[in-house]
């Protein structure tokens, strides 16, 4: 069997993380999974685990791990022959990278590569001001977008760590231009094998 290709992708907001995303789902034939999209897709069919999702959402509680697993797991296993995925909006903690690593071990498979966009701060906070004046997001003001910056700086920085650990982890230079930056990724990808 060809091996999968399994992609976590890393980025804070402002990294470039959906562009880089799309490329790789193109180059790669990889299958995208969101647990945001995921989730909403649940949701509104209704299924039982997107009732006991909404149950959480609904009380603006952050859903428990074991449960976005489920969902991911539940997933993963309604996907048709792939070339691989991509994870993206998960893991954002530790224990949350430790249950990926197990369900998808229960797959027999694995992560194959890490990839985190690297943006200097003034970078992205100039990226996202410039794209709040562009689309009229209001949660793309300074206050926010630092307080935004602040919370994934905390949250991911520690998974970073974890996955340098793991041998994993791929710093890709989020600065550039758009097929620069891909073309690093692709580096990256191609000394796996």
């Amino acid at each position: 069997m060809e091996k999968m290709l399994n992609v976590v992708i890393f980025g804070a907001p402002g990294s470039g993380k959906g562009t880089q995303s799309e490329n790789l789902i193109e180059k790669y034939g990889l299958a995208h999974i969101s647990t945001g999209e995921v989730l909403r897709a649940e949701i509104k069919a209704g299924s039982e685990l997107g009732k006991v999702a909404d149950s959480f959402i609904s009380k603006g509680q952050l859903l428990p791990d074991e449960l976005i697993i489920d969902i991911l797991a539940d997933t993963l296993d309604k996907i048709e022959k792939t070339k691989g995925v991509i994870f993206d909006g998960f893991p954002r903690t530790i224990p949350q990278a430790e249950a990926l690593k197990k369900m998808l071990a229960e797959r027999n498979m694995e992560i194959s590569i890490v990839i985190g966009l690297e943006v200097a701060e003034e970078e992205l906070i100039d990226r996202l001001l410039k794209r709040g004046q562009a689309s009229g997001r209001s949660d793309d003001n300074i206050d926010t977008i630092k307080s935004r910056l602040e919370v994934y700086n905390s949250q991911t920085n520690p998974l970073k760590e974890f996955y340098i650990k793991e041998k994993l982890y791929a710093a890709i230079k989020g600065e550039g231009t758009i097929d620069g930056i891909f073309a690093d990724i692709k580096k990256a990808i191609a000394l796996l094998d």
